[in-house]
């Protein structure tokens, strides 16, 4: 036991007092949605029971999907355990609201890394641009902040949906706030009224007491192994968004003319009412245990971003490390914290859907969920590690105990008994 980094720790935690005080009153009004949104659906005992085959007449999963509707401000949703990930959300919702000789307009920037093999940024069998569908990326000002002339500017004929990634990903630019995305989409729809908006809510879901349907986003998509899903969904994405978009992604995850109505939901059901009740606090453990991140490794002169006092709107803590060996130590000493696998020692390595080599320290129960504590990086400078989640405040600062056991400089490292 170090007692010099626990009494760091301790000093962090009531520099960061104010900021997690918000973060609870945050999950406060989330909750409280959550669970209006079950009573006005009559949620009850059968409604988890799920469904096999066909998936027909599964009244559970159309309350659930109803009542995640309302909790995200949308008029539909679809909530499926047949959509493996985010990118798989993101995918369906594109290939639904999208056909040959239209256009997609990225308002954010180049999206995630791995969607560029989905919209045909970098070939690959079954794009978007196989389809005729092209593509087009506005990039953000200098400062972070939306081009939004330009994206005017830039929005023709053949422009069908606007996408807006709510998340930094593996960028240096500050995620984007509920606030400045409705901005844009009034400023947008005022000029082209027709014209789809689109949100990559990755990593965003509860961290605000809005999401970006509440603001006039036609068409959210995410993954429920993130935010929603609480660490408890073992699988699944959503969409959400107005009645006739999320029809049209419904027809194509199942088929034109059958859509909503068949998907079966198995075993997943109960967890997933279970998780989407979690959800609010779940996510406010790991808002806090990133500031407290940022608060401590800024004191130790590492940049980080968002900042400690900065309001957050995902979960995403960017750590400029400086060195390949600095960022191989930290994320080593985020794995060596896990609950699984932390005897386990994260290399840097090829990884399907990216450009550059990647390191991943994720000791989680369920394969890449994002909102258990983990970090990862593309081996690339400044050699920056994205942190997020962790399921409990405590498991965060057992992890940034070890982290600064590695890092930190030697007056907080001699005391050990």
């Amino acid at each position: 036991m170090n007692h010099k980094i626990i009494d760091y720790i301790r000093r962090c935690e009531e520099q960061i007092a104010p900021m997690a005080r918000r973060i609870q009153e945050i999950a406060l009004v989330n909750q409280e949605r959550v669970l209006e949104a079950y009573w006005t659906h009559r949620v009850a005992q059968t409604d988890l029971l799920g469904s096999t085959g066909y998936g027909l007449s599964d009244v559970g999963r159309e309350k659930f999907e109803a009542a995640f509707a309302d909790v995200f401000g949308a008029q539909a949703a679809l909530v499926r355990p047949q959509i493996v990930s985010g990118t798989h959300a993101l995918t369906l919702g594109f290939f639904g609201v999208l056909r040959p000789g239209e256009e997609i307009l990225f308002a954010t920037g180049a999206p995630y890394d791995t969607l560029h093999g989905v919209v045909g940024l970098r070939p690959e069998k079954g794009s978007l641009a196989e389809w005729g569908v092209t593509s087009k990326v506005v990039d953000l000002m200098p400062d972070g902040s939306i081009n939004i002339p330009l994206v005017l500017d830039e929005i023709g004929q053949r422009t069908k949906l606007v996408m807006f990634q709510r998340s930094r990903g593996y960028g240096t630019r500050e995620a984007l706030c509920v606030d400045v995305l409705e901005h844009a989409f009034t400023t947008i729809k005022e000029r082209y009224p027709n014209v789809l908006i689109g949100v990559d809510n990755c990593y965003g879901e509860f961290v605000e007491c809005r999401e970006p349907s509440h603001v006039g986003a036609d068409l959210v998509m995410g993954s429920l192994i993130k935010n929603p899903g609480a660490g408890i969904a073992p699988t699944g994405g959503y969409i959400v968004g107005t009645t006739d978009v999320v029809e049209q992604v419904a027809a194509r995850l199942v088929a034109p003319g059958t859509g909503a109505e068949y998907g079966p939901t198995g075993p997943y059901l109960q967890l997933f009412y279970q998780a989407l009740f979690l959800a609010p606090h779940a996510v406010s453990q790991a808002v806090r245990g990133s500031v407290l991140f940022a608060e401590a490794l800024q004191g130790l002169g590492y940049g980080v971003s968002p900042l400690p006092s900065t309001p957050r709107t995902d979960l995403i803590l960017a750590v400029e490390l400086g060195t390949k060996d600095k960022l191989l130590a930290f994320c080593r000493a985020v794995q060596s914290a896990a609950p699984i696998d932390a005897h386990v020692r994260p290399e840097a390595d090829e990884m399907a859907g990216y450009e550059d080599e990647v390191v991943m320290a994720a000791g989680t129960f369920i394969q890449g969920a994002s909102l258990e504590l983990s970090a990862d990086a593309p081996m690339r400078p400044p050699y920056t590690a994205y942190v997020q989640g962790g399921l409990t405040y405590e498991h965060a600062v057992v992890a940034l105990k070890r982290v600064l056991q590695q890092l930190a400089p030697d007056e907080l490292r001699d005391d050990v008994e």
